[in-house]
């Protein structure tokens, strides 16, 4: 695996962009992390809270950006629900073990549906981010993704989001050479951007590119009320 490369700001150059640096972005405002294997460590299609095992430093990466007043939001696909090896309420179950362990986090983003059914919002498509973003009232460009797999920061790109990879054993080398920001670990991916939160710009690609479209909707923890949404983004006159 190369040396990780620093979260601060560079330039990349890629296919789509102008060739000059992208504009810095203000502070960061949100961070989405991916679960399986970024905050917890991987048990595939888990649906046992008591096998929850945080990574190292993930509570204190978390706690680090509650006192900074940055919102901490969970985006994950959890395919094991169309397979049919797991159900929404185990998903639920161990998501509550992580808010247990880890503090509660502001937004649950789940995209339960597999890999062959069309949906726009399992990552690498952008829409999980989209939708994540939308609930906390916050532009994409504001939000960082943290994972662990280039769909996660593939995704955090369509988004016109920006991407940290944290790589473990199941990174590919070529993800991890084609990330524009690594880090070693998840605390220090989380000290990085909060020692220089000026990330450059979306990824090539387009703020919003691909964005859900499909009809299918991420799942949340906290259901829907019936009848038609206020949109939580908007203020009363």
């Amino acid at each position: 695996m190369s040396p990780a490369k620093p979260v601060g700001p560079v330039s990349p150059v890629g296919p789509g962009s102008s060739g000059s640096p992208v504009r810095p972005v203000g502070p960061v405002k949100a961070v989405l992390f991916d679960r399986d294997g970024t905050l917890v460590h991987d048990v595939p299609y888990n649906g046992d809270p008591e096998r929850v095992r945080p990574v190292e430093g993930a509570r204190e990466a978390v706690a680090l950006l509650r006192a900074r007043g940055i919102r901490v939001v969970v985006v994950t696909n959890q395919s094991g629900v169309a397979r049919g090896l797991i159900s929404g309420t185990d998903v639920r179950r161990v998501n509550r073990r992580i808010d247990d362990l880890l503090g509660p986090f502001d937004v649950w983003a789940i995209c339960p549906h597999g890999p062959d059914d069309g949906c726009h919002c399992r990552k690498p498509q952008p829409g999980l981010v989209l939708w994540a973003a939308g609930r906390i009232c916050t532009d994409p460009a504001d939000c960082v993704v943290v994972g662990d797999i280039g769909a996660d920061t593939e995704a955090a790109a369509r988004a016109g989001a920006h991407g940290i990879l944290v790589p473990n054993a199941r990174t590919r080398p070529e993800e991890t050479e084609a990330a524009a920001h690594t880090a070693p670990d998840l605390l220090t991916a989380v000290r990085s951007l909060l020692d220089d939160p000026a990330l450059d710009g979306p990824a090539p690609g387009g703020p919003h590119d691909g964005g859900a479209r499909s009809g299918q909707h991420p799942a949340t923890t906290a259901p829907a009320p019936s009848g038609e949404a206020p949109d939580p983004c908007r203020r009363s006159s």
